[in-house]
């Protein structure tokens, strides 16, 4: 049977996002979320997220957008990292500690930690992934995200900066096989989700991003609530079953099959 890992990413970075991430969980599909240690909404998310222990907690790894816990700068994005990692302006030992001072911000809340996946999957990156397998070891985290993402839509420049995350992804040594809905961040709909799961191999992430009247980063045009619906569509369980996938967590806790 195929299995399937249903993530919602960015959970503390708005209260928005953490309510999204929680009723996809209760009312639909998500098995598992990725907090930000940094984000604005953090200490709301632990308190919603102790109430609900089926709902397993990942790290999502910030080097961009987001401010640091060590004092370094951070890029506003992917491009702009890229560019400081390569001129030197941004050290690789640096980084190593902004990342493993974001894991141990999560693990102090006494929440566990079963995952670890980057903020616009710069985890990927081949000298930062080989940082985030040693801290996943150190910190006893079973789980990384791989990227390889299968079947998305989008336009040009995004399809081409999906290819390349892709090729790095592919050599990275991660957890899963592949991934769906990375390509279409924000946008996903029941029907498209049905669709995705046809491309699902053995063991593959579906990312996502569920919100209920997120009240910040309007500048992401993400659709949070429509894709919250998606979620919780009673047509995408039904699809679930209908192709023989589990549905399961990080740690490879099995989901029961959904009741509607």
């Amino acid at each position: 049977m195929k299995r399937l890992i249903v993530t919602a990413d960015d959970v503390g970075l708005d209260r928005g996002m953490n309510e999204g991430a929680i009723r996809a969980h209760r009312e639909g599909i998500v098995t598992a979320c990725s907090i930000v240690a940094s984000g604005r909404a953090f200490d709301d998310a632990v308190a919603r997220l102790r109430d609900v222990p089926a709902l397993e907690a990942g790290v999502h790894l910030a080097l961009v957008e987001e401010p640091s816990l060590t004092g370094i700068a951070l890029p506003r994005n992917y491009v702009e990292f890229i560019a400081w990692y390569a001129t030197g302006r941004l050290k690789l030992p640096a980084v190593l500690r902004e990342m493993r001072a974001q894991i141990e911000r999560v693990a102090a809340t006494g929440l566990r930690i079963t995952h670890l996946n980057g903020h616009q999957h710069l985890h990927v990156i081949p000298s930062i992934f080989a940082a985030v397998r040693d801290l996943a070891g150190e910190f006893g985290i079973g789980y990384i995200r791989r990227v390889d993402d299968r079947d998305g839509h989008g336009p040009l420049l995004r399809r081409g900066s999906m290819a390349v995350l892709n090729l790095l992804g592919r050599r990275a040594a991660g957890s899963n096989d592949c991934t769906i809905g990375v390509m279409e961040a924000g946008h996903l709909t029941g029907p498209r989700i049905i669709e995705l799961l046809s491309e699902a191999g053995e063991l593959t992430e579906l990312v996502t991003h569920p919100g209920v009247s997120v009240a910040g980063y309007a500048h992401w045009r993400y659709a949070w609530d429509e894709e919250t619906r998606a979620l919780c569509d009673p047509a995408v369980a039904a699809a679930l079953a209908n192709n023989g996938i589990e549905l399961v967590t990080p740690a490879g806790t099995v989901r029961p099959p959904m009741r509607h």
